[in-house]
């Protein structure tokens, strides 16, 4: 059997094992292993599985990954969230629809510190789902607005998973952290425009709550403050290039610790939760890259990436024409499998073509991160909406995916406008110092 064909047979193999719920990391390792194994020899095999752990695990770019993630657990149990929900609140709540345009600035909020979809959709679900029973929202807007918030947790910086993505390609990581900022603002706008053209076409999905006092206002900036100077630190820093993304993340999660202290926020059981779940993810993550390295290598040992760039960049085709099949398959592919499976799974084949194809490595991150928020809440995969079910028992799950069908128009329009403009993504990039 020929190399090609034994990375053909080996992504198949791959798919089918992803769509029986074998963790990624082990299909990963278990395909790369017996697929270069099989073009070369048992002994190449073995010593790519010896070797490979250590040298990925040990990589100083993966440092970030750990810190960023502890930031945003420390914060999460300490539940600064639910304060920043009263004060995005109580600035925007009285208009109609406010609590659920409230839902989605809070999220955006919140995500620009935890940098993550679950510990977002799920902080933001139970914050604000009470709230905007109490006050006779439809569940379905209530859902759609918790589970089309929560996708910003991967776009907003800082993006655990462009810092994946980073790692995958070699893209620049503070490039791609501070390249989410512009379009993840663009992503929170047209949400919040689609509910308000909602609620002003049919009003009984949110009726109009009392306006708050100005004095109320004012005050409530005191719960804001926090996440917007660890933001500016943080993020800021990388952008002036006073800190590369590894000592931002250390910064960050440091000055969460700090202000959890300060507030008297953490408990010892809270703080022993986050840390817990902070090396759970973290395992999981570096697991997973261990087998994208070890898949990689068979990947690239069987010359596929390299037919299918040579195939490509023959047809007579434009990039532009390439990039919008290419944007449908990785739609399709998000409607069954997981953003990171994808990302192992088609990044070694995708991202020499696009290079080849003249396009901006970063501004595909961002392009890429864009069709996975998309498949988080579309059927019948939908993570973020089962996350949302998880915690809202009482909404049935197919009212939550009626509700986010025009949440998902909005994303279609941003991604759109990101890839007819691609300059909205690299401009914030284009002007970094260092």
């Amino acid at each position: 059997m020929s190399a090609e064909m034994i990375g053909l047979v080996g992504i198949i193999v791959l798919l089918v094992l992803f769509m029986l719920k074998v963790p990624v990391s082990v299909s990963l390792i278990i395909v790369g292993v017996v697929g270069i194994s099989m073009i070369r020899n048992w002994e190449t095999g073995l010593v790519q599985l010896g070797s490979t752990p250590f040298s990925t695990a040990s990589s100083y770019s993966l440092s970030v990954i750990p810190l960023f993630i502890l930031m945003g657990m420390i914060l999460s149990y300490s539940r600064f969230g639910n304060d920043l929900y009263t004060a995005v609140d109580s600035w925007i709540g009285h208009v109609r629809g406010g609590l659920a345009i409230t839902t989605i600035g809070t999220s955006a909020l919140f995500a620009s510190i935890s940098g993550s979809v679950n510990a977002t959709t799920a902080t933001m679900a139970r914050i604000a789902l009470p709230e905007m029973k109490k006050y006779r929202y439809d569940p379905g807007l209530s859902a759609a607005c918790v589970a089309a918030g929560g996708t910003l947790g991967i776009l907003i910086p800082p993006s655990v998973i462009l810092v994946l993505y980073g790692v995958l390609t070699m893209e620049p990581i503070g490039k791609l952290l501070i390249a989410g900022i512009v379009p993840g603002i663009l992503q929170m706008a047209l949400f919040m425009a689609v509910i308000y053209f909602m609620v002003v076409r049919n009003p009984e999905l949110a009726p109009v709550t009392e306006k708050k006092p100005f004095k109320v206002k004012i005050k409530s900036l005191n719960s804001v403050w926090p996440f917007a100077l660890l933001f500016l630190i943080s993020i800021g820093g990388i952008y002036q290039g006073y800190f590369t993304p590894t000592e931002a993340g250390g910064i960050g999660a440091f000055g969460a610790f700090l202000l959890a202290l300060v507030t008297r926020r953490l408990s010892w059981a809270d703080f022993k939760a986050s840390l817990n779940e902070t090396t759970r993810l973290t395992a999981m993550i570096f697991f997973i890259l261990i087998g994208a390295d070890i898949f990689s290598k068979f990947l690239a040992l069987s010359r596929i990436p390299v037919l299918i760039t040579e195939y490509v960049s023959n047809l007579n085709m434009s990039p532009m024409t390439i990039m919008f099949f290419i944007l449908v398959v990785y739609f399709i592919l998000g409607l069954f499998l997981e953003g990171i499976a994808i990302f192992v799974l088609t990044l070694p084949v995708v991202y020499p073509l696009i290079i080849e194809l003249g396009f901006n490595g970063v501004w595909f991150g961002v392009v890429m991160v864009l069709v996975m928020n998309i498949g988080l809440i579309t059927p019948p995969l939908g993570l973020s909406v089962y996350v949302i079910s998880g915690v809202a028992k009482d909404i049935p799950i197919e009212k939550i995916f009626r509700g986010v069908v025009p949440m998902l128009l909005a994303m279609i329009i941003c991604l759109l406008v990101i890839v007819l403009f691609p300059h909205v993504v690299t401009l914030l990039p284009d002007l970094m110092k260092g």
